[in-house]
């Protein structure tokens, strides 16, 4: 009998799952991946949960930047008390896509005790996908501290690029409805 690592099971679940639609959906929407299984997000959620926790299995799969699929598992995997702010800078940095970005913030950057600290560094850096990656980690934090937040997600609303600018107008938006809520006592 065949014996399978965890990078080639997680690879043959993957295959197992494919979706040539999708895949080539996101290939002519200019995906970067070379690779493209077309699963969708809960079946990379469900193909990933199994090694959940595993920070080495995850970092392998982040470092195939080739693969979708495996970008996206490593953030599911990936727990959230073994990464470090500076590795964090070092995914955020790394990921090729809006999509992945949105993913790993969700996933994993938002449980970070550093995240606040790490949205404000990247809503100050000159690269545009990085200012994406500061306002999509917001949106993921501001229950924390609304106020805080809105502050940053000001100088998001301002940026030049223009999905940016959208998706951080929404942001404020957002957290100036939820200060001004009367019942919403705890968000002062």
């Amino acid at each position: 009998m065949t014996q399978y690592n965890d990078l080639q099971l997680i690879k043959r679940q993957f295959f197992a799952l494919r979706n040539g639609i999708i895949a080539d959906t996101l290939r002519k929407s200019g995906s970067p991946f070379r690779m493209i299984f077309g699963l969708n997000i809960p079946q990379i959620v469900e193909s990933a949960s199994q090694w959940k926790g595993n920070a080495d299995f995850a970092r392998r799969l982040w470092a195939d930047t080739a693969t979708r699929e495996s970008m996206m598992a490593a953030c599911v995997i990936m727990p959230f008390e073994e990464m470090t702010l500076d590795e964090a800078r070092k995914w955020i940095a790394s990921s090729p896509c809006y999509e992945t970005t949105d993913f790993l913030c969700h996933q994993v950057l938002r449980h970070l005790p550093e995240a606040r600290i790490l949205a404000g560094e990247l809503i100050n850096s000159s690269d545009t996908t990085l200012r994406y990656a500061a306002v999509r980690l917001m949106w993921n934090i501001y229950m924390r501290d609304p106020a805080g937040i809105l502050e940053m997600a000001k100088k998001g609303a301002d940026d030049n690029d223009p999905v940016n600018s959208r998706v951080a107008a929404s942001l404020v938006e957002e957290i100036r409805f939820m200060l001004d809520d009367s019942e919403c006592e705890d968000c002062r």
